[in-house]
């Protein structure tokens, strides 16, 4: 199976300081919610992420699974930056994302 046809896993993992975490974390529930009314989004799931720990710093891990890669580029060419956008305009520079793309191996 192509990776086309086959469903893929988006994977956001963000550092951020521990003192908007509670702040942030509420922001995130509301940005996955809008991120699954998006077309080709199935589902998400949150981790806190345990180690590696920072002092001072909280990490979420969200994997949100995808149709397939198409809605992927889809998605990355329509609407990531304004997503993306959101909470940088919201948090600054008070917290760092990081990106992935994982697809399940045969």
């Amino acid at each position: 199976m192509s990776a086309t046809a086959q469903g893929v896993i988006y994977e956001v993992s963000v550092d951020l300081e521990s003192a908007i975490a509670d702040e942030y974390h509420a922001w995130l529930r509301q940005h996955i919610a809008e991120m699954l009314a998006l077309p080709g989004f199935l589902s998400a799931q949150v981790f806190d992420v345990l180690e590696p720990v920072a002092a001072g710093r909280v990490t979420y891990c969200v994997h949100y699974r995808l149709r397939d890669a198409t809605a992927l580029a889809d998605y990355l060419r329509d609407h990531a930056a304004r997503m993306r956008n959101e909470g940088a305009a919201r948090f600054g520079d008070r917290f760092r994302a990081s990106r992935r793309v994982l697809r399940e191996s045969n």
